[in-house]
């Protein structure tokens, strides 16, 4: 089987690498959009070196995890199940789209984070770095967050202006914590943060200002809404650019915007049943703590949970084994359309255990919320091991170009620690071999799992808003409907 985590041969020049595997348009952005990331780079290592403490970097790396998608599907369920339908749409519109977006865009641009060293990488995430730089998903997220949730506090006029003042005041903590976090955690430069806040203001002022006309087209109930959904996701997955590196941004993207369209047509479908509420809005589930009580409430929430859960467990290894012979099919068929980074079905027998997350990883999710921050300091990717070596060439070739001899170590050259990790400025076959071999190899990623994806978090969130409102009125935990 072949390792498709393996990095690429070190003889592979940086620039030919990505003018080889990049459209000449993509490529020409991303050579305007390099020089801003390099020269930004020593900046945010002279803000990391003057204001970082122990107290910072574990305030920072585990607030960084209020900013990630993934954060935000494991409560977002709960906003449906307690009748806050329109706060769980908007939240899943502005976070899960721009999830995707972002993806998209780090895709497109293939783009590095801030160079380390100078640059400390602090995280709890073994994943994050991994992606490509720009632009930056948690300040997509948060900034969509905070900018609805104050949009949506103007109109409050029930609220006292101290818990006005309370929200705002938490808003803006939360955003300084995720923006300023991303810079002193080393994960991110000012142009990431910067786009990732514009994008996540513009989706939030979309989903805000258009939330009624999209409501309503979604609650109409005329067949031709879920196949213009289902058919438009199809289409922004089928566009999503091919990266020059293995990155997991598609991955990621794919079962966001497969959730987006589960709750859409999920509510499709349960705002037209007679068990949804019509107040405050069309597709609301019943509840009514006065009605269910706690123990009721709490059930909700497990049961919920449990039904997800399994819907994931029998799915995800049922489509690893079925669709590999429909896929080898469709590939001799020469219909295929296969990514650079993904095993082809006809390349091999089975997708193995280690591909199928399931109940079993449980133990594993609460021991990485648990897990303390690492602070590591060198490449974590193809990407950081293609910019490494880029960098270095463009400091010899300055120096040639100057007349003076490159040395092994660019004294003056804003990477300072790259003494210590012995990173010299003239790398030959053998040294760049050595810093691909500081990278974390990507897993081996098989065909099946787009689709896979696909179908898995549709029917996360199509579950979510559909059958588990039913389950409660089969189990008697739910509440009366609103006509």
């Amino acid at each position: 089987m072949p390792n498709a985590g393996s990095p690429p041969l070190a003889g592979l020049r940086p620039v030919d690498h990505y003018k080889s595997r990049l459209p000449k348009w993509r490529y020409a952005l991303r050579e305007k959009l390099l020089p801003l990331v390099r020269w930004e780079t020593p900046y945010l290592a002279i803000i990391q070196q003057h204001v970082r403490t122990p107290f910072l970097d574990s305030y920072f790396a585990v607030t960084a995890n209020l900013g990630t998608h993934t954060f935000f599907m494991i409560f977002l369920p709960g906003l449906f199940w307690f009748g806050l339908n329109t706060l769980g749409r908007a939240m899943v519109h502005c976070l899960l789209i721009g999830g995707f977006l972002t993806g998209f865009f780090k895709d497109m641009f293939c783009l590095p984070r801030p160079l380390s060293p100078p640059l400390h990488r602090i995280t709890m995430s073994g994943s994050a770095a991994l992606e490509y730089g720009f632009p930056s998903t948690h300040s997509a997220n948060a900034i969509s967050v905070v900018v609805y949730i104050l949009l949506a506090l103007k109109d409050n006029t029930t609220w006292s202006p101290l818990t006005h003042l309370a929200i705002q005041a938490g808003c803006a903590i939360y955003a300084f914590s995720i923006l300023f976090g991303r810079i002193y955690c080393g994960m991110h430069g000012f142009l990431d943060v910067g786009f990732g806040t514009v994008m996540g203001a513009a989706l939030a002022a979309v989903q805000y200002y258009c939330e009624d006309i999209i409501d309503s087209w979604v609650y109409s109930g005329h067949w031709a809404v879920p196949w213009i959904i289902i058919l438009t996701v199809l289409f922004f997955v089928r566009i999503h650019p091919e990266p020059a590196d293995n990155c997991p941004c598609f991955d990621d993207g794919v079962a966001c915007i497969a959730v987006v369209m589960g709750i859409n047509v999920g509510h499709w479908h349960y705002a037209q049943g007679i068990f949804s509420s019509q107040y405050p809005v069309p597709g609301t589930v019943p509840y009514s703590l006065e009605e269910l009580g706690w123990v009721k409430s709490i059930a909700r929430i497990l049961l919920g949970v449990v039904i997800i859960f399994l819907w994931r467990e029998v799915a995800k290894p049922t489509l690893h084994k079925v669709l590999p012979p429909i896929f080898r099919i469709v590939d001799k068929s020469g219909l295929a359309h296969n990514r650079r980074h993904f095993v082809k079905a006809t390349e091999y027998k089975k997708v193995p255990d280690l591909a199928e997350d399931s109940i079993r990883e449980i133990p594993n999710v609460i021991r990485n919320i648990r897990r303390t921050r690492s602070d590591s300091v060198g490449p974590q990717s193809e990407a950081d091991a293609y910019e490494t070596i880029a960098y270095r060439e463009k400091v010899r070739r300055e120096s040639i170009s100057k007349g003076v001899v490159p040395p092994t170590v660019v004294e003056e050259s804003p990477f300072e620690d790259d003494k210590k990790h012995g990173l010299g400025s003239e790398l030959g076959p053998s040294d760049e071999r050595a810093v691909f071999d500081m990278i974390e190899r990507p897993r081996v990623r098989y065909d099946v799992e787009v689709v896979t994806k696909l179908v898995v978090y549709f029917g996360i969130a199509f579950f979510a808003v559909e059958l588990v409102p039913l389950v409660y009125e089969i189990v008697g935990l739910a509440a009366t409907p609103v006509r």
